[in-house]
């Protein structure tokens, strides 16, 4: 086996995880992309330095860990509209526009997929990736996002990241004190929901859809929990409650049946919809990436990214015509989650 098989063996499995890492940590999909590729490379120009007195999975995190923080500290935050101000208690108020704020992304599920024989693997790549959990992770320091990230989602000893951060244990545990009370503030209680039973969690999402491509305001309203919130990247703009919500969208959003179609995907590990709209020739081109919180009480907050680029990131086509043969292609058994 060459050095290069070697390493590709040894490495390769935590590529997932580590592209989670690194999103928690910048909000970004397509930055965690570049920032993985600067840890492996890293790794690979070390790798015959490697000693093994840790595991190789910690030791790509050491390299992630700090290659993020390094990105961390030439970028502001990226936060959703809910965490620059109030929402509007207009619903048929002009939307304004922040396209100068670099906003949050959603992260594709797909990107975790591929061969891992760890359990662990399969954990770390899936867990604390929902958006609103990143989102809070905005409102954190650099340094603070890494301690509660390694101590709260990788379950790292305070001791290891201590090592890792270059600071003492009652450093970390001090400092992760105060990353969890600030958290806490900026965390949205929906993340707190309990989730509907799967068989009735997909009902509601295709009435959703179905709400949605009808241009049925009425059904919608009958989807939403009391306290729904919408928010539409890059506007700055979002309304909070059934009634703003289902106003707006009837009102700026819904133009008549048949002017939207939806494609479900999923993100954040969330169920999420690519939406195409009906352009002037007839065609449907890529318009917006809804995200959705789905509790038992109905859809608790969607995230509307009007960003068409984010379709290439998740694997989509820019029509919908290819997109309704991808979606109607059936998927692979998902792979057991031991989180």
């Amino acid at each position: 086996m060459t050095v290069s098989e070697d390493f590709t063996t040894a490495t390769g499995r935590f590529r997932g995880e580590l592209l989670a890492h690194c999103y928690r940590m910048l909000g970004s999909a397509d930055e965690a992309e570049d920032l993985v590729q600067e840890t492996y490379l890293r790794a690979w120009r070390s790798y015959a330095g490697f000693e093994g007195r840790a595991s190789v999975r910690t030791w790509l995190y050491r390299i992630a860990t700090n290659v993020c923080l390094t990105a961390l500290e030439r970028r502001g935050r990226r936060p959703l509209p809910s965490g620059l101000g109030a929402p509007s208690g207009d619903p048929e108020t002009p939307v304004i526009a922040g396209p100068e704020v670099p906003w949050l992304q959603p992260f594709p599920d797909v990107l975790l997929a591929g061969r891992r024989e760890d359990p662990a693997a399969v954990a770390a790549s899936r867990a604390g990736i929902r958006l609103a959990f990143v989102a809070a992770l905005q409102h954190l320091s650099a340094r603070q996002r890494a301690m509660l990230i390694l101590r709260d989602v990788l379950e790292w000893p305070a001791a290891q990241v201590a090592d890792l951060l270059g600071t003492t244990t009652t450093a970390v545990n001090s400092g992760l004190r105060r990353a969890r009370a600030q958290l806490a503030q900026a965390l949205p209680a929906e993340d707190e929901l309990a989730e509907p039973a799967e068989p009735d969690r997909q009902a509601l999402l295709d009435r959703f859809a179905t709400a949605v491509e009808n241009a049925d305001a009425s059904a919608l309203a009958r989807l939403l929990a009391e306290d729904v919130a919408l928010e539409m990247p890059p506007a700055l703009t979002w309304f909070a409650g059934r009634q703003a919500v289902t106003v707006f969208t009837a009102t700026q959003l819904f133009t008549e049946p048949g002017g939207l179609r939806m494609v479900p995907v999923m993100a954040n590990g969330q169920p999420a919809f690519a939406v195409y709209r009906r352009g002037s020739g007839g065609a449907y081109l890529a318009h917006a990436l809804q995200v959705l919180t789905v509790a038992a009480t109905g859809i608790a907050r969607i995230v509307a990214f009007t960003d068409p680029g984010l379709f290439t990131l998740f694997g989509l086509p820019m029509q919908y015509g290819a997109a309704a043969e991808l979606a109607a292609t059936p998927s692979p058994a998902p792979e057991p989650d031991s989180a």
